[in-house]
C-alpha cells in the first residue's frame, strides 16, 4: 500500500458485530462473516481489515469492539493486538454504543485522539483508502464528524447515499466537503437520478472524528447514553469493569451512529465527507459474494468437492465434508455446511434473511 505511513494521533476502531444473516448458513450468530475467509485470500475479513488499518494507526493503534461471545475468536485471529485492544460487549446495543465505548475508553487512556471507525466485514482494494483516511483525519481535526463517501459504480438500492455539499477549503484535505444530507436506501428510480446528477456517494458507514468532539455531540444529543458510556470507560481498566458493565450496559440506548450523531449533526453543518476512490464491497448477500469471487463456478471451500455442469454463474460452498454437484442450473447458489444446506438463486439473494427468520420462528436456534 502506498502512503501507508503511520498517522500521528490516529486510532482505528473496528466494530466487529452482526450475524450476516443474508450469508446463512456460512455466516451465523456464533460464527459471523467477519470471522471467515470469504474471498480466498487466506485471511478472514476481520484480519484483512486490521491488515489494512495497522499501517495507518500503528501496531498499537487498533481497537476491536466485539461481542463477548466472539472475544476469544477475535483474539485468536489477531494475536498481535494487545490485551487492552479488544473491548467486549456483553450484548449488542447497535453501532453508537460500540463506537461510543471505544471513544470513551480512548479518551480516558489517551485524551483527544482522532478515531476512525471501520466495519470488520468490508472488502476494500486500492491505494485510495489510505488517502481517504488521511484526508478524513484532517477534516476530523478541524472539528467535523467525517465520513468517507464511496464512488457509486451503479444505481444500487442496497446502500444509503451521501449528498455532497460545498468544499471545506482545507489545504491538506482538498477533497473534503460538507455533507448536505444523508439518504436512506432509495428506490431504483431515485438511485439512477442520484448517479446521473453526480452529487451523491454511497454511505459505507465509515466515520472519523476526534474523541472529544464525538462525546460532546453525544452528551448533547444522547445524554443518557453518553453518561453510561463515560461511567463504563472510567472503570474499564480497573477491577470494577465487570461490575459497572453489568449495571450500566443493559440500560444503554440502542441506536445506530447514523441516527444518533451523523444525521442530526449534518443538519447543523457539522459533518464532512471525503472521497473514497477505491473498490469497496460490504458482501451484504450471496449475490455480492458471488461478484467478489473469480472463477465459474465460484467456490468456497474445497474445489475438489464441487462439480458443476452447465451451471454458469453458480456459487457453491462445499463445507459439509461431501461432494456437491450442480447440473443445468444457472446462477444457482448452494451453501453446504455440516448441519444445513441453502439452495437459492442470485436473484433471490436479499431474501435469505427470510430463511433465518423462519428458522427462528420454528425454534431452531441451534441453526442460527
Amino acid at each position: 500500500m502506498t502512503n501507508s505511513r503511520v498517522i500521528d494521533g490516529f486510532r482505528a476502531v473496528v466494530p466487529a458485530g452482526g450475524a450476516g444473516t443474508r450469508l446463512w448458513p456460512v455466516s451465523r450468530v456464533g460464527s459471523p462473516k467477519f470471522l471467515h475467509d470469504l474471498t480466498g485470500t487466506g485471511r478472514t475479513l476481520l484480519q484483512g481489515t486490521v491488515d489494512r488499518l495497522a499501517p495507518l494507526a500503528g501496531p498499537q493503534g487498533v481497537v476491536v469492539v466485539t461481542g463477548a461471545a466472539h472475544e476469544r475468536a477475535v483474539r485468536e485471529q489477531l494475536p498481535e493486538l494487545g490485551a487492552g485492544a479488544v473491548l467486549a460487549e456483553p450484548s449488542p446495543r447497535d453501532s453508537m454504543a460500540a463506537i461510543g465505548l471505544a471513544a470513551a475508553v480512548l479518551a480516558e487512556r489517551e485524551g483527544d485522539v482522532v478515531l476512525g471507525s471501520f466495519a470488520a466485514d468490508h472488502v476494500i482494494e486500492g491505494d485510495g483508502f489510505a488517502e481517504a483516511v488521511r484526508q478524513g483525519v484532517v477534516a476530523a481535526r478541524a472539528g467535523y464528524v467525517t465520513t468517507i463517501g464511496i464512488a457509486a459504480t451503479g444505481p444500487s438500492t442496497a446502500f444509503g447515499y451521501i449528498e455532497l455539499g460545498d468544499s471545506l477549503g482545507l489545504d491538506d484535505a482538498p477533497g473534503a466537503r460538507h455533507v448536505a444530507a444523508f439518504t436512506e436506501k432509495p428506490d431504483a428510480l431515485t438511485a439512477a437520478r442520484y448517479l446521473e446528477a453526480g452529487r451523491h456517494r454511497w454511505n459505507a458507514g465509515m466515520f472519523l472524528v476526534r474523541a472529544q468532539v464525538l462525546l460532546e455531540h453525544l452528551v448533547r444529543l444522547q445524554p443518557t447514553l453518553h453518561d453510561g458510556l463515560r461511567r463504563i470507560a472510567a472503570a474499564w481498566d480497573t477491577e470494577r469493569r465487570d461490575e459497572v458493565m453489568a449495571e450500566v450496559w443493559p440500560g444503554l440506548t440502542k441506536i445506530a451512529i447514523d441516527h444518533a450523531i451523523a444525521e442530526p449533526v449534518a443538519a447543523e453543518g457539522g459533518v464532512a465527507v471525503v472521497p473514497g476512490d477505491f473498490a469497496w464491497d460490504d458482501i451484504g448477500d450471496v449475490a455480492s459474494l458471488r461478484d467478489m469471487l473469480t472463477g465459474d463456478p465460484a467456490v468456497l471451500g474445497a474445489v475438489d468437492d464441487v462439480l458443476t455442469i452447465d451451471a454458469p454463474g453458480a456459487l457453491v460452498a462445499a463445507r459439509g465434508g461431501r461432494v456437491v454437484t450442480v447440473l443445468g442450473v444457472p446462477d444457482v447458489v448452494v451453501l453446504d455446511t455440516p448441519d444445513a444446506v441453502l439452495v437459492t438463486t442470485r436473484e433471490r439473494a436479499q431474501e435469505v434473511k427470510r430463511v433465518v427468520d423462519a428458522l427462528r420462528e420454528r425454534g431452531r436456534t441451534d441453526l442460527l
